[in-house]
Order: C-alpha cells, then structure tokens, then sequence
C-alpha cells in the first residue's frame, strides 16, 4: 500500500452491473452482492463514469474493490444545473440504504457532506478533493500542482514558439492549483513563455467539467492564436480540447487525471498527447474502502503528493523521451524541496 501523510490544516466494468436506472435528474448503477459483503456508495460529479477523465480514476477504485474485495456497490451521478440540496439528497440515499463508506467525487460535495456525515455519524465517509473536518471522513486530496509543475516543464521544452495554453473546467481554487503549479513550471523552464488562461465556466456553474464542445471551442480559439501546447484540467470537457489539438498539425495535449492516451475513446488521438498528469483518485479511494472492509476506517485528511506517486506524469508513446531528463531533474528538487510549487496565480 502507498504512504500517505496525514496533515491537520485543513486545505482541498469490471463485475457486471446488475441493475441500471435514472431516478431523481440522476443516473444509478448497481452490482449485487452477498450479504456478508460491505456496501459501497459512490456519488460522482458531473460526467460520471465514462468522463475519461477525473471521474473514472474514482471509478478504477471502485472497480479494483469489486475485483479484489468482493464488495457490493452502488453509483450515482450529479447532473449539470442542480442544487445542493441535491447533492445532500444523493448522499443521503445512500447513507439510508445502508452503504459504507459513501464516497462524494469532487470538491462540489463538501458542504453535502458536512452535513449528512454529521446525520450519520456511524457511516464513514470519502470526500475527494476537499477536507472536511466532520470526524467520520477521510478527506482524500492530492498535490496537483506538483504534477502540473512538470506538465509545464514538459510543455516549455516541447513547444516551438513558447506559446501554450491552459483551459480550467471551473474558475475555482482547486483548477487553480493546476494552473498554478503549470504556469510555474513553464516560467521556470521558459521565462520568455507565455501561458493563456481560461475557464469554461465560474462560480457555481460547473458545466465547464462536463461540455466536450467547449473544451474544443475553447482550444480551437488558442490554436488559432498560434498556442501549440494546451493543457486541460476540465473534467469531460477536456477530451473536447484534445480533439481540437488532435487536429492541427504539430500541436500537443495535455491530458489530465487519467492517462488520456489510454482512454478507449480518445486513443485514437494519442499521437497527439504529449503526456497526462495522472491525480490517483483510484489509490485513495480504494485504500479507503479496504480500511472499512478490515473494520479500521480511514478518517482526517490524507495527501497524495509526487514524493509518494500520487500525482505523476505518463510516458505513454514515449514523447517525453527527448526531455525525460529534465523532467526528473525537476522532480527531484520538488520532492527535496528546492522547488516549491505555487498553488495560487
């Protein structure tokens, strides 16, 4: 099992699915299981399963508890424009229906969780990508713009003209990270590059994770500015950017949270992915879920950090060959700490 640190402050198919169903402006899988086995409920965020992205890191979690531990899941799926009372409601369902751990993927599910964990305090709870200080919950967060600190170092050495851009699903804290960490790594490998910034969507509007037609909108307008490295950290809408990239000759993506190359629906544009920065969502949510099935429950806040693996960079293709050793070079002096990574612009 990987090292987690744990830090006080608070800061962020492969079993046969036996019943499908939309209920409630949601979409709900469910796999059966015996009656000594421990009930799984994972609420998603906007995009579900099958977004290629940050979603489906989750989902190889869950997928990786079914397989080794035999547990019985249940999947919901937050839509685009609803409420959170909604979100409180999906969680609720779940809790209710007797599944444990319940696990809400993505930052969006904090105050949701907040409150229900507290309704139910003998139900341990996963909250991806935030930290809530309620004591039943193992909050599950990552280093992202140390992943994306190398993306930029990737980006700088990889582009002709030292134009690239970075399209954010969401204008919030957490896409900042990324975008943080990504324009620093350009700057210091390239100070005379420029990186162009833009979200999909603000504030409580988080289309901008799940609109593949405006990632490839969005990426379209930055190639036509002469942009030829584009990173997208934005949920489904991001397999949008990298169609776009995909066609315009000598032009890179940057996938994100899963290894994009790799993803079915988008391997068709691998020559076009320079590299992923791959967030392990799957490592700590499936770490959680051992815990409760071994009747020692995760809680408090645990961090994934690249000195632990839990954000890397993929070599699918080899295209990072030529500038590997930078890379690590960069790497190393993150993890020694002669680099620290920005998390605001």
């Amino acid at each position: 099992m990987r090292r987690v640190s744990k830090i006080t402050a608070a800061c962020a198919v492969t079993a046969a699915l036996a019943l499908t169903a939309t209920a409630c402006g949601e979409s709900s899988t469910e796999s059966s299981g015996s009656g000594d086995t421990i009930k799984v409920g994972m609420a998603y965020d906007v995009g579900g399963r099958g977004d290629n992205s940050f979603n489906d890191s989750a989902a190889r979690g869950l997928d990786k508890a079914k397989a080794e531990l035999g547990v019985e899941t249940k999947e919901l799926t937050a839509k685009t424009g609803e409420t959170p009372a909604d979100r409180e409601q999906r969680l609720t369902s779940l809790a209710e229906g007797g599944f444990n751990p319940v696990i809400g993927v993505g930052f969006a599910y904090k105050d949701a969780i907040d409150k229900v964990a507290a309704k139910f305090p003998d139900t341990t709870f996963g909250l991806v990508d935030s930290v809530s200080e309620a004591k039943n919950v193992d909050s599950i967060v990552f280093t992202e713009e140390q992943g994306s600190y190398l993306a930029g170092v990737a980006a700088a050495l990889k582009s002709k003209d030292g134009k690239i851009g970075f399209i954010g699903g969401v204008d919030t804290p957490l896409i900042k990270k990324f975008a943080a960490g990504f324009q620093q790594g350009v700057k210091d490998t390239k100070p005379a590059a420029s990186v162009t910034i833009q979200y999909l969507s603000t504030g409580t509007d988080f289309s901008g994770f799940g609109s593949p037609d405006k990632g490839k909108a969005a990426a379209k307008g930055m190639l036509d500015k002469g942009i030829d490295v584009i990173y997208a950290a934005a949920g489904g809408s991001g397999a949008g950017a990298i169609e776009a990239v995909a066609a315009k000759d000598g032009a890179w993506a940057i996938g994100v949270d899963s290894d994009q190359a790799k993803d079915p629906a988008l391997s068709k544009y691998a020559d076009s992915i320079l590299t992923s920065m791959v967030k392990n969502v799957d490592t700590g949510v499936f770490e959680l879920i051992k815990s409760v099935k071994d009747g020692k429950p995760m809680t408090g806040t645990h961090t994934y950090s690249l000195a632990e693996n839990g954000v890397s960079l993929t070599t699918t293709g080899d295209h990072l060959k030529d500038i590997q050793a930078q890379i690590d070079e960069a790497k190393k002096k993150i993890v020694d700490g002669q680099i620290k990574v920005n998390t605001t612009l």
